[in-house]
């Protein structure tokens, strides 16, 4: 879990774009077909993220598989819905907790590791609240 396998080839310039679709695979022929139609080719699926990839010398400029606003706000969407919200889960349930109890108690050491995780949450969040708003707008 967590660790990819890669496969020695012949050096190529490609550009590798991620989706985060869990509904994707229920009409998952549909889902790649549309991607392919826009010449990307599907690798494979990870915990929910479709990994796809172009070659550098086919692709038009900066070219995305989200090519507009509202289809990056709704991929932002998804990744909130299937992944922001279990972390929101995890930090106030345990972490935020655990830090409060370990840090009354006198646990320094706990602590401040525990303070690492919270900060490192934080900023996710923030760092997420700040592009969903600024795309949002």
């Amino acid at each position: 879990l967590g660790m990819y396998h890669f496969e020695k080839c012949q050096p190529e310039d490609v550009v590798y774009q991620l989706d985060y679709n869990t509904e994707g695979s229920a009409n998952k022929a549909e889902y790649i077909r549309m991607f392919a139609d826009c010449g990307w080719d599907y690798l494979q699926e990870y915990f929910g993220y479709s990994y796809f990839r172009k070659r550098a010398a086919e692709m038009d400029g900066e070219e995305e598989i989200f090519n507009d606003d509202s289809s990056r706000l709704a991929m932002m969407e998804r990744v909130y819905k299937g992944r922001l919200t279990p972390m929101l889960v995890i930090f106030f349930a345990t972490l935020l907790p655990q830090f409060v109890m370990n840090l009354s108690r006198g646990n320094y050491g706990v602590a401040v590791f525990l303070g690492v995780f919270l900060a490192l949450y934080v900023a996710i969040f923030a760092i997420f609240a700040v592009r969903y708003h600024k795309l949002k707008k």
